[in-house]
């Protein structure tokens, strides 16, 4: 069922008001006033923007109550209605930022035209929206963990390190790439993404380095590759841990020289490039596997982000949260204005497996499916089964909880496996963990971090 647009219409004739509304309730979802007063709080509590609006209210000037209404929301169209002998009051008010004027007797085909126009206006402000929303994409919260992520941004942005990114899926890691960018002395050149699971090594290969015409069977003309064209800006590499280890060999040159080879070329072209790479992989892990070669982890290593899992920051959902509502609004020209508590508080005991992506998708769900002004429980469609109770600092002496240790340990390794045992009793919330050990979140991990956990 199509949401129809808020219309109000504002005179101060009762004929005229039921008249309009009789005309116009079918296409639109009318709200009528023949006062200023109402008329403005109407407009405030319903949060509408199509008004109609008569310039002559007995006693008050429909000009003043203009002002108020695009004082309160400057994007709101607002249609003057008016007789012949006030034209010029008319054009007044189009200067005032009126989108329109009728004279009176209205034509009725006259004014739906007229009312169809001021839709089409407001569908591509939507749309002007929403890509500013979408192109907008910055790093959301004000957890200690997004601000050390930020700082660090801060600090290497206008350097040339190599940064990797690393976290589970759906942490933002792409996002944290885009923000070095936007916010680096690179900002207004190239930035290029690849992911190096989605195509096989040899076509990896000349999607990075390019290639010269003839140089294999489908090869019609030169490519000078994505490295090349990511020059003076950013390449991203997602994915890097899937990197078959032949195409890892040339990277690392790459790395190393700066310099570019097109497949079937003898000649190397030098590239000013910043390198950022991105896995959800543990690349030490892969290192001793074989998987992946060690100069080349200590290469790309230069600066590690991690990108914290939305467990790890759940106060950030304040944030989060009303930033999906408002991007689906737009999205689905809803107009939700908030989530329930008792839905706020399902998601902060919610396990999030799929992190900040599988935030976004409950909340692009609820705000589709759900009829009221607000998100309640109902529209989460959440399983029981991945809510979580909030520990609350369990007793790591107690019986039930000991820790087993074998003769011959060092200290590391009991330390080691306190951290995990306390990591799996705060079912890998950091911020319990750290305050069950009696640590800083700070010293927490860097110790999960020494520690591989």
């Amino acid at each position: 069922m199509q949401v129809k647009n808020k219309l109000l219409i504002v005179d101060d004739e009762v004929k005229i008001l039921r008249s309009l509304r009789f005309l116009l309730e079918d296409k639109y979802d009318v709200y009528t006033s023949a006062k200023s007063t109402d008329a403005l709080e109407k407009f405030k509590k319903e949060k509408i923007r199509l008004v109609l609006l008569d310039l002559r209210l007995k006693e008050e000037s429909g000009l003043d109550l203009l002002e108020e209404f695009l004082k309160v929301d400057s994007n709101a169209i607002v249609i003057i209605m008016t007789a012949h002998s006030t034209i010029e009051n008319s054009i007044k008010a189009i200067k005032l930022g009126a989108f329109y004027f009728i004279t009176k007797p209205i034509d009725n085909d006259q004014l739906i035209l007229l009312l169809n126009t001021a839709e089409d206006k407001l569908k591509m402000a939507k749309k002007i929206s929403s890509l500013k929303l979408h192109v907008k994409k910055e790093i959301i919260g004000e957890t200690p963990y997004i601000k050390e992520v930020i700082e660090i941004i801060n600090k290497v942005k206008d350097t040339n390190a190599t940064i990797l990114i690393t976290g589970e899926s759906g942490t933002g890691k792409e996002l944290i790439a885009q923000e070095i960018h936007t916010s680096s002395n690179r900002r207004s050149n190239p930035f290029i993404a690849i992911n190096c699971a989605a195509m096989p090594g040899e076509l990896l290969e000349s999607e990075l380095f390019g290639y010269k015409k003839g140089s294999f069977t489908g090869a019609y003309k030169d490519e000078v590759g994505i490295i090349r064209r990511a020059d003076k800006g950013t390449l991203l590499l997602d994915e890097i841990g899937e990197m078959d280890l032949k195409l890892q060999s040339k990277l690392l040159r790459f790395l190393q020289d700066k310099e570019v080879r097109q497949v079937g070329d003898a000649e190397s072209h030098r590239v000013d490039v910043r390198v950022v790479c991105i896995t959800n992989r543990d690349l030490r892990m892969e290192v001793e596997a074989g998987n992946f070669r060690e100069d080349l982890y200590y290469r790309i290593n230069v600066i590690n982000i991690v990108a914290p899992p939305l467990r790890d920051r759940i106060e950030d959902l304040k944030h989060l949260i009303p930033y999906f509502i408002d991007k689906y609004n737009i999205s689905f020209n809803k107009d939700i204005k908030a989530m329930s508590p008792e839905a706020y508080e399902i998601l902060s005991n919610y396990s999030f497996k799929g992190n900040i992506r599988e935030l976004e998708n409950i909340i692009q769900r609820a705000v589709l499916l759900n009829r009221g002004e607000y998100i309640d429980s109902d529209s989460l469609y959440i399983s029981p089964q991945n809510i979580i109770s909030k520990p609350r600092s369990p007793d790591l002496h107690k019986d039930e909880n000991h820790i087993k240790i074998y003769e011959g340990e060092d200290m590391k390794q009991i330390e080691r496996k306190a951290i995990s045992f306390a990591l799996d009793k705060n079912n890998q919330n950091r911020k319990w963990t750290a305050e069950s050990l009696g640590i800083s979140e700070r010293t927490l991990r860097y110790k999960i971090k020494e520690y591989g956990l």
